[in-house]
């Protein structure tokens, strides 16, 4: 059964959402829609835990991995508005000991956009120890980077938590998850945190984990080191279960750890596509949301995925064309791990969150390769007048 609400004129998005738990065998998830302000669609329908059968409810929050990066995103460009960082500037400005190993020159620009040679660790650590991220910014901080990606997109898939982490820290004293509390999610009166209390701790959806495609494609020779070296973290393999525990939940990743309810973080993308403001609350100048999704590089394949990215400060913008996912030119986000999907479309005055705990490794294995969160996004397109691709 689904519960919650759709606005008149938002029944497709309803009736979409029904089909992917009848017809996809989705097994709990939420999705909520801010247009201009207002939450016209937040629906709610399965199970938080398949095996505890506990059902889905309207408080359920969820990890989204990869859609913490927006967040994070949002803490850097409030510092930016606030003159306290600058994008062309080098990183070491404000942490020294990032200069070593020939780091010196390393502008912030291009860790939020992916291009800094660091996606990945050259130390081997266990996944306990990846959730110690002073530590990690430490290894980060003393590493040389990987020559062969420097100055290109390569995903940072959880070092751009640790390195922007650690910069916020060094130039607000406060922690990632302190900021984004007391600065953004407080403000917006969000229920969505890096680093979760322990009082929340019952509402955390159980993540299930699919199946992996049965084969990967096959990095470029010249790409072998790095991408060994950012498939070598257990948290992201072997030790997936360690994001259904507390000790990852409290823990403040600021590239993936981060939880949230959709009726949350469909309120802070509805803020960035109306500005900056929603309520009366400004987090952000308007200028500076369009410094965020302004692009700072475009990829053609980035060597980690192989597929065509692009990113401004930290969001992930438009850059092609995808079957069933709606053509928004000035949309920006960031999705996660297994198809989580949250962002913003500003033509429309709209934000968007797709929150599932079913993560799809392989959705070619779908009945048409098209994800959940894609189909409602399609949907949700319709009803608002965007064409699709």
């Amino acid at each position: 059964m689904v519960h919650g609400h759709a606005a008149s004129g938002f029944e497709p998005v309803r009736d979409r959402f029904e089909e992917n738990f009848s017809e996809l065998g989705e097994i709990g998830a939420a999705f909520s829609v801010v247009l201009d302000g207002e939450t016209v669609v937040d629906l709610w329908a399965g199970a938080a835990d398949r095996d505890a059968g506990t059902p889905w409810g309207h408080d359920t929050m969820q990890v989204i991995f990869s859609g913490t990066k927006g967040l994070t995103a949002a803490c850097v460009l409030l510092l930016i508005e606030r003159e306290q960082l600058d994008l062309g500037a080098p990183v070491a400005r404000y942490w020294p000991e990032f200069a070593a190993a020939g780091k010196a020159d390393i502008t912030l620009a291009e860790i939020v956009s992916h291009r800094s040679g660091l996606p990945a660790l050259r130390t081997p650590v266990t996944s306990v120890e990846a959730l110690e991220e002073r530590r990690m910014a430490d290894l980060l901080a003393a590493q040389a980077p990987f020559t062969e990606v420097r100055g290109r997109i390569c995903y940072h898939s959880i070092t751009y938590g640790w390195l922007l982490g650690e910069i916020v820290r060094r130039v607000d004293g406060r922690t990632i998850g302190r900021f984004f509390a007391d600065e953004i999610a407080g403000p917006l009166g969000l229920e969505t945190w890096i680093g979760l209390p322990e009082d929340c701790y019952s509402r955390v959806g159980r993540l299930v984990f699919g199946e992996p495609p049965p084969e990967t494609p096959t990095a470029p020779a010249e790409f072998a080191e790095v991408v060994a070296a950012a498939e070598s973290l257990p948290m992201l393999t072997t030790d997936q279960q360690l994001w259904n525990t507390p000790l990852a939940w409290s823990a403040e990743i600021a590239a993936a750890g981060g939880i949230t309810t959709a009726r949350s973080l469909a309120r802070f993308y509805g803020c960035l596509a109306r500005g900056g403001e929603i309520d009366g609350v400004r987090i952000l100048r308007p200028e500076t949301v369009e410094l965020g999704r302004t692009p700072l590089a475009t990829e053609t394949a980035d060597p980690l995925w192989g597929l065509p990215s692009s990113f401004g400060v930290g969001f992930g913008l438009y850059c092609q064309e995808l079957p069933g996912r709606p053509r928004v030119p000035d949309s920006f986000g960031h999705g996660g791990f297994g198809g989580s999907q949250h962002g913003a479309w500003p033509s429309a005055r709209l934000g968007y969150s797709y929150v599932p705990n079913s993560l799809r490794l392989d959705p070619a294995a779908l009945p048409d390769g098209i994800l959940p969160g894609d189909r409602l996004q399609a949907a949700l397109a319709d009803c608002v007048g965007v064409g699709l691709s």
